[in-house]
């Protein structure tokens, strides 16, 4: 390995302090003994090391790796714990997977935070944070590299991704897998083959989604076995295939999904044509519930979305319980709320209040189904007719993203301290969209 030169943080000694060289390690913690055991320092790139990937074999916990404008294309792993790694510009750091690399940036070790910069062009995810050393490692045939086997799960135990522009790549755009104590905030994503945000395999999750976009992916935001504890909250799903869907999935591990809330989200105009075609074909959808239980959809706009407002079903052979809709205002949805069942798998004690909405499938269910239902009383079931999904594009073909709002003071501020257990969101202070949101262009709904 080169020699590199590393800065100390001003954060730590007040001015920027005279160059440190080496890159090896002392058996106090210190480098080669020109590090003080237990400082901080900010390594530049391509000032101190000429990649982000160097730069990152050289980073200890507490340190800020921070990217200067280019493109970089790599892959960079990150297996050391609490690690910062911030681009100074968002739009113009940028990752480039060129289509020939699966992920743009990989996190495995906890407390690490990924910032203020673009992951494009990647064959699989823009940024994966996982505990599961399958999924990291990928998978053949674009899986994403799913826990099936009879292993334990392993959870990566704290994350965060804020900031981040994904776009383009060709299955998630954020995706954190077998992964807990998270926040996924201030993101953009478009162009995903499948999802542009995705949570899968964890239980519980205490996870956050919070002041994200997805627009132009096949899905906007997906929820997978993701149970306990998972908030998807004041975030703009608008212009997909299918907006959210919370949903379990023989793929993954911890069966069946439950305990989700969705709250807050502007969910609108899901049936867009330039966007990646999804593989069950799912169109025209805001949110779809596919064999998930006890969630809850508390006031969030579902408009103009062509096939359901709000769709709940069952997978073949787990049932969706307890699923409550909550004081959501719906509006020139082809159909508000749908339930459809397959004959041998009926959904339970789902129920409706204090919504705004004109059809409902079955017909009057704010009145047959209000909340609270008993737990063991049948849903209804109904079909309506539902639009033919058209073609779509190639993910590499997606409308490019605009500029999007910078970290703040990314390069004067130190590292991210990633909590050890997070601060959940408290639903009672979450508040119903504005329709000026529904506008094109509107921003983020929450600061």
């Amino acid at each position: 390995m080169p020699r590199l030169r590393l800065r100390l943080m001003a954060a730590v000694l007040g001015t920027l302090a005279p160059v440190l060289v080496g890159c090896g390690g002392g058996d106090d913690g210190s480098d080669d003994g020109r590090r003080p055991s237990g400082e901080h320092v900010t390594i530049k790139v391509p000032g101190d090391a000429p990649t982000i990937s160097a730069a990152v074999s050289l980073a200890k916990p507490g340190d800020l790796v921070l990217v200067a404008p280019g493109k970089y294309h790599e892959s960079v792993k990150i297996s050391t714990a609490r690690i910062t790694l911030r681009g100074e510009s968002r739009d113009k750091v940028v990752i480039d997977g060129r289509l020939r690399q699966p992920n743009g940036v990989v996190v495995t070790a906890p407390g690490v935070a990924v910032e203020n910069l673009t992951v494009r062009n990647n064959t699989q995810n823009g940024v994966l944070v996982t505990g599961s050393a399958k999924a990291a490692a990928g998978m053949p045939g674009q899986s994403g590299g799913y826990d099936t086997g009879d292993e334990p799960v392993t959870f990566l135990k704290s994350f965060v991704v804020s900031h981040v522009t994904a776009t383009r790549n060709g299955l998630y755009g954020i995706y954190a897998f077998s992964a807990q104590n998270g926040v996924i905030e201030h993101s953009y994503t478009s162009g995903s083959a499948d999802s542009g945000i995705y949570v899968g395999q964890c239980k519980p999750c205490r996870i956050v989604v919070r002041d994200n976009i997805a627009e132009l992916n096949a899905v906007g935001y997906e929820g997978t076995n993701a149970s306990g504890d998972m908030y998807v909250v004041g975030n703009r799903l608008v212009g997909n295939r299918v907006g959210l869907t919370t949903n379990s999935d023989h793929q993954e591990k911890l069966l069946p999904q439950r305990d989700a809330v969705i709250a807050g989200n502007l969910i609108a105009a899901n049936q867009q044509t330039a966007t990646p075609e999804q593989a069950d074909g799912g169109w025209g959808i805001g949110i779809g519930v596919d064999g998930g239980t006890a969630n809850r959809f508390v006031r969030n706009r579902i408009a103009d979305n062509s096939n359901a407002g709000l769709v709940i079903t069952a997978t073949a052979d787990i049932q969706p319980d307890g699923n409550q809709i909550l004081d959501n205002t719906f509006a020139a949805n082809s159909v508000d709320v749908g339930w459809t069942f397959p004959t041998a798998t009926k959904g339970r004690g789902n129920c409706l209040r204090g919504n705004e909405l004109r059809k409902t499938v079955p017909a009057r269910l704010a009145t047959t189904a209000s909340c609270p239902r008993p737990a063991r009383s049948l849903s209804p079931s109904g079909t309506w007719a539902k639009p033919t999904a058209p073609g779509g594009i190639p993910f590499t073909e997606v409308a490019a993203p605009g500029r999007q709002p910078q970290f703040p003071k990314a390069t004067t501020t130190g590292a991210t301290a990633v909590p050890a257990v997070l601060a959940l969101p408290d639903t009672a202070d979450i508040r119903l969209p504005s329709t000026s949101l529904l506008a094109a262009g509107a921003r983020v709904l929450t600061s």
